[in-house]
């Protein structure tokens, strides 16, 4: 089987030399083999990490991938993991899109301003919003 060095992994993934190590260091990625002093991958390696980069995508931390990857974790199947995680994330998310929702009106607001002072402003800003963060007048 075809042996990489850590340059030609990096290469092929589309990721920097550190970004290996430190998924080695965090026991995302098991340890290299060393020949010479030097590291030494088994071309599935490639495998695991776009699994790495497409959980990344999906908005998984490195302890959530982590998750996924733990074998002492055998008593619960990895579907029953991803999946567990998955929801988790899921409510993240909404909320995050609420949050931009939000955002979005009061940007959009701003874009109709036609207030002359700060003061007004304010007074403008704090009337148009429903929030429980602001405050009413």
């Amino acid at each position: 089987m075809e042996e990489l060095t850590i340059s030609e992994v990096a290469r092929r993934a589309g990721i920097r030399p550190s970004a290996i190590r430190y998924y080695e260091s965090v026991s995302l990625l098991p340890c290299a083999r060393r020949v010479s002093g030097r590291r030494r991958y088994d071309s599935s390696i490639l495998q695991r990490l776009a699994f790495i980069q497409v959980a990344q995508q999906a908005g998984f931390t490195v302890a959530e991938i982590r998750k996924i990857f733990d074998s002492t974790e055998e008593t619960t199947p990895l579907a029953e993991r991803w999946q567990l995680l998955a929801q988790r994330k899921l409510v993240a998310v909404d909320q995050l899109i609420q949050q931009a929702h939000t955002m979005k009106g009061l940007l959009e607001q701003g874009l109709r301003c036609r207030c002359k002072d700060l003061e007004e402003c304010i007074d403008c800003v704090l009337m148009n919003c429903n929030g429980p963060n602001y405050a009413q007048k």
